[in-house]
């Protein structure tokens, strides 16, 4: 009897934690903000887990901000920004997990449930980050550059749609600087994978003018649904947005990351991979030949 009450204690206990998720997901969804900071306090917060590389060329450089998925930080921001790196970008690697203490296994599983620190909030990280770049010496902070994997793909195209509302991040109490003055140093922007579903609002609003997107998607992806992310990004170009849109037959969601959880069942794909930084680097110089 008293281990008949303790599996029924163990079964309310589980629905309990459920429902609190569920309700964690409804109100992120609705905007809550779970802790608000000035743009001066989210900065001090970032920077110290904030990554910078620079060129070995003569600068001023123009910038790259990488944005990983719900995981946290992995090789795949490392090989991206290689990439960057080779095409004359300083990069800077955003980290949003390790100042909120959410790098443990336990604390990113419910990022990428939506419970915490979802892409709109987050999107705050990236609005302080373009703003600090122009203060930080040898980068030319004009057309600075996104690249997003997953989470950091949704957080991209939260920034990009909410930069059309003078209401600032959930998360922030104001926007770091005029968003005219954000949104013109907003250039290239790369999807690698995003997160488009129910808590997206992506398609909500227009894209700065001058800002152009690469969206990559996996055919088979078992995340993310890149059906869902094929209509957000049409709805984008219905409104004008400069968005190109590229699907790859028969591969998985992250396939430019190794580095995984013992329970996951993703795989870098070498090919894919290729076949994603040939696509990139191409719609870079297009970008940059553009009068």
């Amino acid at each position: 009897m008293q281990k008949r009450l303790i599996l029924m204690g163990a079964g309310a206990g589980v629905a309990i934690i459920l429902a609190i998720l569920g309700l964690n997901t409804a109100r992120n969804a609705a905007g809550w903000q779970p802790i608000t900071h000035t743009p001066a306090q989210r900065e001090a917060l970032l920077a110290p887990s904030w990554r910078i590389l620079h060129p070995k060329t003569p600068g001023p450089h123009k910038a790259a901000i990488l944005l990983s998925g719900c995981d946290g930080v992995h090789d795949n921001m490392d090989y991206w920004a290689q990439v960057l790196l080779d095409q004359d970008r300083t990069v800077m690697i955003l980290d949003s997990h390790a100042p909120r203490k959410l790098d443990r296994a336990q604390a990113w599983r419910a990022i990428c449930a939506g419970q915490v620190l979802p892409g709109s909030e987050r999107a705050g990280d990236v609005a302080v980050a373009i703003a600090a770049l122009q203060h930080m010496p040898g980068i030319d902070p004009r057309d600075t550059m996104l690249l997003g994997a997953s989470h950091g793909g949704w957080t991209a195209m939260e920034l990009m749609a909410g930069l059309s509302s003078p209401t600032p991040p959930p998360g922030l109490t104001e926007w770091p600087e005029k968003r005219a003055e954000l949104a013109a140093r907003i250039g290239p922007v790369v999807l690698l994978y995003p997160y488009c579903g129910l808590l997206s609002r992506g398609e909500e609003g227009r894209w700065p003018p001058g800002s152009a997107g690469l969206m990559i998607l996996a055919e088979n992806d078992s995340i993310t649904d890149p059906e869902a992310c094929r209509d957000m990004a049409n709805k984008l170009v219905g409104k004008g947005v400069d968005l190109h849109m590229v699907t790859l037959p028969g591969i998985n969601h992250g396939f430019d990351q190794s580095e995984r959880s013992a329970l996951s069942s993703l795989e870098l794909n070498p090919e894919a991979r290729a076949k994603a930084t040939t696509l990139v680097t191409d719609f870079l110089q297009d970008f940059a030949s553009r009068p």
